[in-house]
């Protein structure tokens, strides 16, 4: 079992029918080079760690320190990084992503999927958050650019040669709403038009006059191309009141084993089962 913690990776050695580790944490820390001292201190602090279903490489996401410094503090920020297993080997699979705080691989392909937090204080409404599949060597734009050659204006002038390597998300998001973990829905339970999608959780904004997020959304594939219809819409709402006052903040999303949907929330500290009943 692997943990993504803020200062590197740890692993439990675990075997199938265990209820408890066979030996103590391992940490893999020691393992990354060139940079390890940038994972443990300030600014993001959530890690995600995910495995291809070969389970030949780790991918970890580590967000960045700031909100939209490029000073030598940003180092090995905002990136996603691939290693193998063992944390060996590692090096940069995308980057210019500010926060990426869910990953998961698409089932049946090789396709990371992230769900991004984007930067504050350009407006309401500015930047979009977004989920998308993240490109091999793919720059994201975070802190210069936001959603292709939009340039941030605190950064005016700076790298025009990376302006057009921007690569624009699949599905923009509501500006400050801030999606957190992304899972794909591959059991059977659900109506079948679900097999496939992406379930996400969204935080909630802290900086908005109107509140956006507080949800768990559904964001759908076209079963003819593939490919989603760059839309999602709303599965959990209700996290907020009608007076406004929040009570839930989704956090967490799985599929358990029986086909129903795990959301965990850190407003009420729950985790909500949702079920499907024909």
């Amino acid at each position: 079992m692997y943990v993504a913690n803020t200062d590197g990776v740890i692993r439990f050695p675990y075997r199938n029918g265990d209820l408890k580790a066979r030996g103590p944490a391992e940490p893999l820390a020691a393992h990354l080079s060139g940079g390890a001292a940038h994972l443990v201190s300030g600014g993001h602090w959530t890690r995600d760690v995910v495995f291809p279903h070969d389970g030949k490489k780790m991918f970890v996401s580590i967000g960045s320190r700031s909100n939209v410094s490029d000073n030598a503090a940003e180092e090995n920020r905002a990136r996603i990084f691939e290693f193998n297993p063992d944390g060996t080997g590692q090096k940069v699979y995308a980057w210019g992503i500010r926060n990426a705080v869910g990953i998961a691989f698409r089932p049946g392909t090789n396709e990371l999927w992230m769900s991004t937090n984007e930067r504050d204080e350009i407006g309401e409404d500015l930047p979009p958050d977004y989920i998308s599949s993240v490109r091999a060597g793919g720059f994201y734009g975070w802190p210069w650019y936001y959603i292709g050659n939009h340039q941030d204006p605190r950064h005016k002038g700076k790298h025009p040669e990376l302006a057009a390597k921007v690569i624009v998300p699949d599905v923009l998001v509501e500006a400050h709403s801030a999606s957190l973990n992304l899972c794909f829905y591959i059991s059977d339970r659900f109506p079948s038009e679900y097999k496939g999608d992406i379930f996400a959780a969204f935080h909630g904004s802290w900086n908005r006059m109107k509140r956006t997020g507080y949800k768990v959304v559904r964001v759908p594939f076209d079963k003819s191309t593939g490919k989603t219809r760059g839309e999602y819409e709303d599965f959990v709402t209700g996290f907020v009141t009608a007076d406004g006052k929040v009570w839930g903040r989704p956090v967490g999303i799985t599929v358990a084993k029986d086909g129903s949907l795990l959301i965990s929330e850190d407003g009420d500290k729950t985790i909500w089962r949702v079920s499907y009943s024909r």
